[in-house]
């Protein structure tokens, strides 16, 4: 019976963090989306910041949300 328990919290678990780690990636490339293309956006009238300031945050934010992303699909292993 424990382990009915156990084994269905580890797939609740599993799956929340699935859609957590998903969701995160896609906030996160939204945002260096809204940095690279800042301009065409028209939020440089909101936000002024320098222009390499925004691709070098562009830039950890792709790399950061196409790692959330990799982790969010990749199968989890059973342990």
């Amino acid at each position: 019976m424990e382990n009915s328990y156990r084994e269905r919290s580890n797939k609740g678990f599993n799956n929340f963090r699935r859609v957590y780690d998903i969701t995160m990636a896609i906030l996160f490339l939204s945002m260096a989306i809204a940095m690279f293309y800042m301009d065409r956006f028209k939020l440089n009238l909101v936000i002024a910041e320098d222009i390499g300031f925004r691709y070098f945050f562009g830039s950890i934010c792709l790399l950061y949300g196409g790692f959330r992303l990799y982790r969010g699909i990749k199968k989890q292993e059973k342990i």
